[in-house]
């Protein structure tokens, strides 16, 4: 506004001095022509008023320059009076116009504006991924503040005879650029937006006119919205939770009452067989007594250990201690529970070592091998790995070690892969004495709280195999020599397991 009536002064007084240097001529037409020119330019800088003003004193300069007798502001001829007073009406009714179509003009702009960041804040909306911390970015371009921020505060229902209330102060769920300390706590901010009782918006840096206000309602609006959107999510995954815990109870409580009884009654009859007195036993029958009190406790701790395991891994409570680990370190002791000459060992000796906890990747190796000792009974089963650096395998961009645990049983379908990793799973044909259907999703869970992965692939020829990947290690080398691969050609594992053959076709371990 005001460089709309400096311009009123200056404008009409530059066009009367370069109509002097420029013309003899001062016919009255031709200089209010120019000079209605000039006031149209004012009232498109600066509106009505300035316009008016500019009309004026054109009206005067060009009286005293323009009309006789010349310099004085006498009018002598009643006809120019009538257009100096023409001049200034229609100079008038022009800058009238111009102003509304101005003023229509940014209004249809802010009105565009407008409409496009209600169109972008309706889109956002389909979108899941979308932050309070993005809406907060976007309405400091909106809205040309320093800095946004978005406070909650919790709603107490109170005790006994209190009526509850709101809990002070604001809490702050998300910001964008800066706030100053005062109004970090959310009692200040030169906007306010009350989008609720118990959520509020702040802006800073400015001070928003009363134009703006309805498009600060409308982000107000949207982020409750997503608030209640983030919430619902929050509650849906909380329900899913609960129904994935009740379905591992139950899942629990069936493998109690029939897959955990069953090895229990073993060693209940085995011992009654062996405390009676009215029986004489060959040591040959005892033996078989006694060796069936160990199978049946060897099952029992397995399938308790597996459902332990099972609850850590549902509850996020398996929390890896990784540290530099050889294969050949844990290979021993995962093939314990399987049978002399039913593994075949074949890792060269400069494996190299993985970033693993050592207990958790023993569990994993066991739970896939005795998986394929029962599902691929008359196969070979074989561990390969790649040697030092010659793997090309990468996890997530970061070399790894691999190990493979092949068979050549009957494999299974493409489509059962994904179905195999889920707890209490089995094979269809699979007798319900086999185990709960825990041990490949055990393996899997402690494979990824380990930051490596568990997959199966098809066997060329027929069969499956099971692939353990985990990231090879950056830390220090092992020092003592027990802990490095055996250079001898066979291991003692392999001399171990050297016979017979495994494998993983099955879906699941018990």
């Amino acid at each position: 506004m005001t460089v709309g009536f400096i311009l009123a002064i200056v404008l009409p007084a530059v066009l009367q001095l370069l109509l002097l240097a420029l013309t003899s001529d001062r016919n009255i037409a031709t200089v209010m022509l120019v000079q209605l020119s000039g006031s149209i330019g004012v009232a498109l800088v600066g509106g009505l008023w300035p316009a008016i003003l500019a009309a004026l004193w054109s009206s005067l300069l060009v009286n005293y320059f323009s009309t006789p007798p010349v310099g004085n502001l006498t009018i002598s001829d009643p006809q120019n009076l009538l257009a100096l007073l023409v001049f200034v009406g229609v100079s008038a009714a022009v800058a009238l116009v111009v102003d509304l179509s101005a003023r229509r003009s940014k209004e249809a702009a802010r009105a565009r504006a407008e409409a496009t960041t209600l169109g972008d804040l309706a889109r956002s909306a389909a979108v899941s991924d979308d932050t309070l911390q993005s809406l907060l970015e976007q309405s400091l371009a909106v809205f040309q503040v320093r800095g946004a921020a978005i406070f909650q505060r919790i709603y107490s229902p109170g005790d006994g005879g209190s009526t509850g209330g709101y809990d002070q102060p604001w809490r702050m769920l998300a910001s964008a650029g800066e706030l100053a300390a005062d109004e970090a706590d959310g009692g200040g901010g030169d906007n306010i937006e009350e989008i609720n009782a118990s959520t509020r918006l702040v802006l800073s840096g400015r001070i928003l006119p009363a134009s703006d206000r309805r498009l600060l309602g409308a982000f107000g609006v949207h982020l409750a919205a997503k608030l209640e959107r983030q919430q619902l999510m929050a509650s849906r995954r909380q329900m899913l939770r609960l129904a994935e815990t009740n379905t591992m109870r139950t899942s629990i409580l069936r493998a109690v009452s029939h897959d955990l009884r069953t090895p229990l009654a073993g060693i209940k009859l085995a011992v009654g067989g062996l405390r009676h007195d009215g029986v004489r036993y060959t040591p040959e029958e005892r033996q078989e007594l006694l060796a069936t009190i160990e199978e049946c406790s060897d099952r029992l701790d397995t399938l308790v250990g597996n459902l332990l395991d099972m609850s850590r891994i549902s509850a996020d409570a398996a929390n890896p201690l990784l540290r530099p680990v050889r294969w050949y370190e844990v290979i021993p002791d995962a093939m314990r529970a399987v049978p002399e000459g039913r593994v075949r060992v074949e890792l060269p000796a400069n494996m190299p070592e993985v970033d693993a906890d050592p207990g958790m990747l023993e569990r994993v190796i066991a739970n896939v091998v005795e998986n394929a000792v029962k599902y691929a009974s008359d196969s070979d089963i074989v561990l390969v790995g790649a040697g030092g650096g010659l793997s090309p395998v990468t996890l997530e961009g970061r070399p790894a070690g691999e190990l493979r645990i092949i068979d050549h049983g009957r494999g299974i379908p493409a489509e059962r892969v994904v179905e195999m990793f889920r707890p209490f799973q089995r094979l269809d044909d699979a007798p319900q004495t086999t185990g709960i259907g825990l041990g490949l999703a055990v393996a899997k869970g402690f494979t990824d709280a380990m930051g490596g992965s568990l997959t199966a692939e098809s066997t060329p020829g027929g069969g499956l195999t099971m692939v353990i990947r985990l990231p090879l290690s950056t830390g220090r080398p092992f020092e003592t020599r027990q802990q490095q691969a055996p250079l001898e050609p066979q291991s003692a594992v392999e001399r171990r397991h050297h016979t017979a053959p495994l494998t993983a076709s099955g879906p699941d371990a018990g």
